[in-house]
């Protein structure tokens, strides 16, 4: 059994790594190849470099494409480029632009795992003769007694297991993430060791195909004529202002509303408490407005042990919830429901829940799975208030 869990000896082995041009990536495939293994690098071109090479540290732009290049001819592998803008632009960018347009707040980088590198990707690899595709993600792959579990990085300020919760089972067993059992010190020090150019580099922080952080003139961009100007409201109902376009906000937002606060006895802070972009309206409120106790998923992914208890059995099961990649993971009762829906009864109500985000489930360092957020309410039970998901006007 070699370090990849497979029955064969690593120059035996064909592994394809997906490289970005990002020191992890890097660092994967040296080190498989230092270990023996017949490694091929794939680069992925997915959008127009000429807009990539005025944001330095995008993820698949030009000068990445040509970092993994230098790589790989470093460590003496094959590199190909391969061009997936249409896939891309099709699968990820347009469905950004159109949730956004539904006053959900996306995460594209979920999409391009699940649609592009995990799915077309993936694909490719096995059309290579491959068995196994690497990935430099922060995130560990176990054998577990009924197949490949996904569980957290051991380093908790990289782990990046809320990204990949749509990762199916049979995605999970070809796929494998080398770096998972590091931190990101000790991948740099790799990266030096083996004399890679990019051990120092950056890591890229924002959207690949967002320039300077401004979604909504990418949104404005794809979706011409559809960002409109409309009111910002108080629960109250009370007009506050006016708006540029409901893209240029997400639930939760305090900053950058432009309206202040409310002066009554004490002036009280303002958020984002929901969006109606079918009204073009941005409805704020004092923080309080925020706390969410049930949360409704749809599209769930599971990975958890089979079958899922449902919403008919009463008991659910006891995990914690990630309902946003930056935010610790909190205790709450999943029940799974029809048609890949699941409803999660949180026991302490958090505050800026978003429809459009995921919803990622764990018993302990390990993924259960997960959903996209679809609507919240206030109190669990025959207690709780009507569902208010993306778009909808609260009762």
């Amino acid at each position: 059994m070699n370090s990849l869990g497979l029955s064969k000896r690593p120059q035996d082995t064909r592994v394809v790594v997906a490289m970005s041009g990002g020191v992890d990536s890097s660092v994967t495939a040296a080190v498989l190849r230092e270990e023996g293994y017949d490694v091929v690098g794939i680069t992925l071109q997915l959008y127009d470099h000429g807009l990539a090479l005025q944001k330095p540290g995008a993820c698949c732009a030009g000068q990445d494409i040509y970092d993994a290049r230098q790589v790989a001819d470093r460590i003496g592998i094959p590199h190909y480029v391969l061009d997936y803008e249409g896939r891309f632009s099709q699968d990820v960018m347009d469905d950004f632009a159109d949730s956004y347009l539904r006053g959900e707040t996306p995460i594209p980088c979920v999409r391009c795992n699940q649609r592009v590198k995990f799915r077309d990707l993936l694909n490719t690899a096995r059309d290579l003769g491959a068995e196994a595709l690497a990935t430099g993600h922060y995130v560990r792959r176990i054998a577990g007694p009924h197949g490949a579990e996904l569980h957290r990085a051991v380093d908790p300020a990289k782990d990046q297991s809320y990204f990949l919760f749509a990762t199916t089972r049979e995605q999970l067993e070809f796929l494998r993430f080398p770096l998972g059992g590091l931190t990101k010190p000790e991948t740099r020090a790799l990266a030096e060791r083996h004399g890679l150019e990019v051990a120092a580099k950056p890591d890229s922080q924002d959207i690949c195909f967002v320039p300077n952080g401004n979604y909504a003139e990418v949104v404005a961009k794809l979706r011409p004529g559809s960002v409109e100007p409309g009111d910002i409201v108080h629960v109250d109902g009370r007009v506050l202002g006016r708006h540029k376009g409901v893209v240029h906000y997400t639930v939760g937002q305090r900053k950058g509303l432009g309206i202040g606060g409310i002066r009554g006895q004490e002036e009280e802070a303002l958020y984002v408490v929901r969006l109606e972009p079918a009204r073009r309206r941005v409805v704020v409120g004092p923080r309080r407005n925020l706390a969410r106790s049930l949360v409704t998923v749809r599209d769930v992914n599971w990975l958890g042990p089979d079958p899922a208890p449902d919403m008919a059995d009463g008991a659910g099961i006891e995990v914690s919830v990630k309902l946003r990649s930056t935010q610790p993971a909190s205790p709450a009762l999943w029940r799974a429901g029809p048609d890949g829906t699941a409803r999660v009864e949180l026991l302490e109500p958090q505050h800026g829940i978003a429809p459009g985000q995921a919803c990622v489930v764990y018993q302990g360092d390990r993924v259960l799975g997960g959903g996209w957020i679809s609507a919240t309410a206030v109190g669990v039970g025959e207690d709780a208030a009507k569902l208010v998901g993306a778009g909808e006007t609260a009762a």
